[in-house]
């Protein structure tokens, strides 16, 4: 096989075997067991909201109010909890919410034919809006004991956060491989009008699509209000870029109807090695924002490099 499609083919793959090898020679304490949990128990949020990104860029699509459902579900299950509601009950109802507002997105984005861009972006500023008004601005104290289980706890050495969030890659594989709804978001992404006339309800997979999105990222904070033990209504600010980052490099196309769960899960890895790496490195925040969105735009330049390479092929 050709260097040039070792690369295309295994690229990113190389990039974290090559992260992993340079932090490993920086510094002493990377390839510690407990800064290798840590790595997947940091990455094991954005993780869980990947996997519904992933739904919603291949359907074409892109869902920026990630950041806020996580922020807005947090306080939400806290305020409940906090006026007497049972802790089981609260989460089911955060689940429920963050399922509606995926509700809420695809209205817009396919009945009133408003850009996915767009909707999203309005609906990150009111739920954040939204989680400022639950709070007054305030974080939420006073959660029952036991609910810290689910982002602070331990099954067989392994974080309770780490295996939600691979139990969420491994049904996100599963739907997209093997069932016939996955084949039909890979082909409303790739062409919209093509999966229509083929008999394919469209309408019924982007909303399924923006619904995953919203519950999974519901789920995401109510293992981050746990992990953090209190409802911050700043909560999952940010988290949008990473994820997107996250899916980007993992080889989901930003056209739709092309990439894989496993090269998301290396994606969201390289990420977190990355971050890990340049805090024990002493690397300030500031650089390392910087960091991130050259990785974005290189990961999105490449994507769209290779795009028009398929393109022009297919034509001569």
């Amino acid at each position: 096989m050709p260097i040039r499609a070792i690369l295309v083919k295994y690229g990113i793959y190389i990039v974290l075997l090559l992260l992993v090898l340079f932090f490993s020679v920086a510094s002493d304490a990377f390839l510690s067991v407990d800064n290798l949990l840590n790595i997947l128990r940091q990455v094991s949020i954005v993780g869980i909201v990947a996997v519904g990104m992933t739904f919603v860029i291949l359907t074409a699509g892109i869902d920026l109010s990630i950041g806020s459902i996580i922020g807005v579900s947090a306080v939400l299950a806290a305020k409940l909890m906090l006026f007497g509601v049972h802790p089981a009950l609260a989460f089911v109802l955060t689940l429920v919410a963050g399922i509606v507002i995926g509700l809420v997105n695809t209205y817009f984005i396919h009945e009133i034919q408003i850009p996915a861009l767009i909707v999203t972006l309005a609906t990150l500023t009111a739920l954040r809006g939204i989680a400022y008004i639950i709070t007054g601005g305030l974080p939420v104290y006073g959660l029952p004991e036991g609910y810290s289980f689910i982002g602070q706890g331990y099954v067989m050495g392994i974080p309770v956060p780490v295996i939600l969030m691979l139990a969420c890659f491994a049904v996100g594989y599963f739907v997209l491989e093997k069932t016939r709804f996955g084949r039909y978001v890979y082909g409303v992404g790739s062409n919209e009008e093509a999966s229509r006339l083929s008999g394919v309800n469209v309408r019924k997979i982007k909303y399924i699509a923006y619904c995953l999105s919203g519950f999974l990222s519901a789920l995401a904070g109510l293992v981050l209000l746990s992990r953090v033990n209190s409802g911050q209504p700043t909560a999952g600010t940010g988290y949008e870029l990473d994820v997107i980052i996250g899916v980007v490099l993992g080889g989901v196309s930003m056209n739709g109807g092309e990439g894989r769960i496993s090269g998301v899960i290396t994606g969201i890895l390289i990420m977190g090695v990355l971050t890990n790496g340049m805090i024990l490195l002493n690397i300030s925040e500031y650089y390392q924002l910087v960091v991130k969105g050259a990785v974005l735009l290189l990961a999105v330049s490449l994507d769209y490099v290779s795009k028009k390479r398929r393109v022009k092929v297919a034509h001569t």
